[in-house]
């Protein structure tokens, strides 16, 4: 398994990268996490037929806006597109005019699919639990033979960021907040809090990504976050845009 970040930025993009998108090599499929700015990066790593499935944590603009820039792909596999149940009605809703091009006029085809937990079946073991954020927000757990990655963005401490962490090969987290930071933010985490998620798990590894860009203008910031993380759980590393990791 192959993990690629293609955007590292909470909110808005900044020379230090653009907004959420990461994409898991499982070996059989293309797994992409969120569509925000960093999405369109995907057309030049999709490089055979295999399925890509992309799956949305939340409707947050940050986290989607990507998905105007569908009128470049060209896979002709299509692109399946996965989605908590109560979020699939609003997320097509963004996907037509006046928005954006609407599904039909695209030249990739697009499939739907509401979560289910329960009963969702996929070429790998699936997970996924709520996390803590202003607006419903899931985090997802994919593995593949002995490996896993679990995928948490926008999130308060809450107890399914350490359950989704748990015996993960990487656990990638949001970093919004900057270390040792006390302000009442009840939606986004520091570091050392991402770190200590891991470390409860544990995860063997944890990846930092969805910097604040207010917080962390330049990647100077983003290594006082990772050795304030490794301070508590030392296998971690802050993510820029075209970090690959490999497990």
């Amino acid at each position: 398994m192959e993990v690629t970040f293609l955007g590292t930025n909470g909110w808005y993009d900044t020379d230090t990268g653009n907004t959420s998108c990461v994409l898991l090599d499982t070996g059989g499929e293309y797994v992409v996490f969120d569509a925000g700015s960093g999405f369109q990066k995907l057309r030049r790593l999709v490089n055979d037929e295999r399925p890509v499935m992309l799956f949305i944590s939340h409707l947050h603009l940050d986290h989607l806006y990507g998905l105007h820039t569908l009128p470049l792909f060209r896979f002709p596999q299509g692109i399946d597109i996965f989605v908590p149940k109560a979020m699939e009605k609003p997320l097509r809703g963004f996907l037509r005019r006046p928005f954006t091009s609407t599904a039909a006029q695209l030249p990739v085809k697009l499939r739907f699919h509401a979560i289910d937990p329960e009963t969702a079946r996929f070429p790998f073991s699936f997970g996924m639990l709520r996390l803590r954020h202003s607006v419903p927000c899931y985090g997802y757990r994919i593995g593949s033979g002995a490996q896993s990655v679990a995928y948490c963005t926008d999130t308060g401490a809450c107890p399914n960021l350490g359950r989704l962490a748990a015996g993960a090969g990487l656990l990638i987290t949001e970093c919004a907040m900057a270390p040792g930071d006390t302000g009442p933010n009840l939606f986004h985490i520091t570091p050392e809090t991402a770190a200590r998620a891991a470390a409860s798990g544990p995860a063997n590894r944890l990846a930092l990504f969805h910097f604040d860009p207010g917080k962390y203008p330049s990647f100077a910031e983003r290594l006082t976050a990772e050795s304030a993380a490794k301070r508590i759980f030392p296998e971690t590393v802050a993510a820029r845009d075209g970090t690959t990791i490999r497990l």
